[in-house]
């Protein structure tokens, strides 16, 4: 079993900044890679930004890319995502995604645990 807890998100003027959290409990070594994906009523759940639990890489989505950064953080079980210089586009509800495969990280569909999401609202 493993858990998944986002939070951090609110609401904030473009341009600004915010730190998303994910903490991750239970039998997490089964996880190879941890993904952001954000979505919006009536669309598909959109890849933000990813990185590898055991190998490292890092992966983003080419409209984050140079704003965000996804990091992790060993002792506190916990993946984070530093978004700066936010846009209005970023705004929808951000999910925290774990799975066992890699090579489809962009994928939704290859993601076996989610968080219950954080909202985040860009203003203009």
């Amino acid at each position: 079993q493993v858990q998944l807890v986002e939070s951090g998100g609110g609401l904030v003027q473009a341009g600004g900044s915010l730190r998303l959290s994910c903490a991750t409990s239970g039998r997490t070594s089964s996880i190879t890679v941890m993904a952001w994906f954000r979505q919006n009523p009536g669309k598909e759940r959109e890849f933000v930004a990813g990185l590898g639990t055991g190998n490292v890489f890092t992966r983003y989505a080419g409209s984050v890319k140079g704003r965000f950064t996804v990091s992790r953080d060993n002792v506190k079980n916990t993946v984070y995502l530093e978004m700066n210089n936010l846009k209005t586009e970023d705004t929808g509800v951000y999910f925290c995604g774990a799975g066992g495969r890699a090579l489809i990280y962009f994928s939704a569909k290859i993601y076996y645990h989610w968080g219950q999401g954080t909202p985040v609202t860009v203003s203009s």
